[in-house]
């Protein structure tokens, strides 16, 4: 099973935190790349995302790091340590403010065929390059991935209650952060003792995972290439993460939407399409409220002009469907799986190929944005909204060997990058 240990990390100091945090490289435009930049000369965007021409831009992040370290920008913890951290937010689309609670380890990477560490979604090769070229050259992992467990005994979340809170501010998004540390050797054992059997889902950062693993591999083969004795403890074979438990209040998912664009769709035919495998329900008002009500396996379909139905699945479709019947169970319920393989595949000819390269698909995280867009788009193109994925739903398919579309969850807040950084460095054993 997963093995997790506390880490030293490189910290920036608590008085200038605030301003030296970024959101994940992955949703970051140019735009807020130069804000961030602006904000403070050593906010982590001129690490994570650096400037130059080509691969240069990787050698300037590396030279970057070592200068802030030799500055004192960044320090170094003496001792290991859990990271303890909560951030309090209101919801993409509104309502009452939420706190997700979590903390900050390393965990030994392993192949997934193991089973220690569970992927949901399918990946892209390009921002695989992308972070193994940007590993490479500063030997730091920069980002953190977010890893889920389950603590039914609540022992991992008893000992991390005892931690000492360091900072807490707010971010320009209406964010509340609160980092904390957990040193007590004692706690730390009761952490990963809690633990010790468990598999981790990774709910954000799969193609970080798979580049640390590619990296730790490379390493160890170069030194054995070299002659040099290898290094299985050292730290470039462990991953930074983000881990929080599944099944706590403030672990929720959020829903991305789907807008289908230059496809010049024919509404009346593709209805009468869809009426043969959905019961199909006129919508007026909100759209979300009404998919809340609708049960079963349902979105929502929206065209231009406004018209809008709540689509569910017909039983009898869910086991007979060509589309679904060489789905397992654990798919085939989910309704983010029925749209991709019913709709967007079976009936709009958007191979699997495609929507990972965003071939006519446009994701929305937030259902207004959503709604503005079908309506300023051509008369064709058609809106998918979704329910959010239940993180029981991810979690069975994940234990089932099953991987979902991209885009399946929307776990919000991101975890910001520069919290802390993880030095991969093979002689520092864990």
């Amino acid at each position: 099973m997963a093995e997790i240990r506390p880490l030293r990390a490189l910290r920036f100091p608590k008085e200038e935190l605030r301003d030296r945090l970024a959101p994940p490289y992955d949703v970051i435009d140019e735009e807020l790349r130069q804000e961030l930049m602006a904000r403070s000369p050593h906010n982590i965007v001129h690490l994570d995302l650096p400037e130059g021409e080509g691969d240069a831009k990787y050698e300037n992040a590396a030279a970057m790091l070592q200068e802030w370290i030799e500055s004192g920008a960044l320090v170094r913890d003496e001792q290991p340590r859990f990271l303890i951290y909560e951030q309090t937010f209101s919801p993409p689309d509104g309502g009452p403010r939420l706190a997700r609670r979590g903390f900050f380890a390393l965990v030994r990477t392993a192949p997934y065929e193991t089973r220690d560490i569970l992927p949901h979604e399918r990946t892209l090769s390009g921002p695989k390059v992308d972070r193994f070229k940007l590993f490479t050259a500063t030997r730091a992992a920069l980002s953190p991935i977010f890893l889920l467990y389950r603590d039914p005994s609540g022992e991992a979340e008893r000992a991390l209650s005892s931690g000492q809170l360091v900072t807490e501010f707010e971010t320009e998004d209406g964010v509340t952060h609160r980092l904390g540390e957990l040193t007590d050797a004692v706690a730390i054992q009761k952490v990963t003792a809690a633990l010790a059997n468990e598999s981790f889902l990774i709910a954000d950062g799969h193609h970080r995972y798979e580049t640390t693993l590619s990296y730790g591999d490379e390493i160890d083969a170069a030194r054995a290439k070299a002659g040099e004795p290898a290094s299985p403890n050292g730290a470039h074979r462990y991953v930074f993460a983000f881990l929080a438990d599944a099944d706590s209040e403030g672990l929720v998912v959020f829903p991305t939407h789907r807008l289908v664009h230059g496809l010049d769709i024919d509404k009346g035919g593709l209805l009468g399409m869809l009426s043969s495998v959905f019961d199909m329900k006129p919508a007026s008002g909100d759209v979300t409220e009404a998919l809340a009500q609708a049960g079963g396996t349902s979105f929502a379909v929206v065209f231009r002009d406004g018209e809008t139905h709540i689509l569910t699945l017909k039983e009898s479709e869910r086991a007979t469907h060509p589309a679904l019947a060489k789905q397992p169970d654990v798919l085939r319920n989910t309704d983010v799986v029925v749209l991709h393989e019913v709709i967007l595949e079976g009936l709009l000819g958007i191979t699997k190929e495609m929507q990972a390269k965003k071939t006519n698909i446009k994701y929305f995280k937030s259902t207004q944005k959503a709604l503005k867009a079908i309506t300023a788009t051509r008369k064709r193109d058609v809106l998918f909204v979704m329910n959010a994925t239940p993180v029981a739903q991810v979690l069975d398919a994940c234990l089932a060997g099953e991987v979902m579309p991209q885009k399946s969850t929307f776990f919000y807040p991101k975890v910001p990058t520069g919290l802390a950084i993880h030095v991969l460095d093979p002689e520092d054993e864990i």
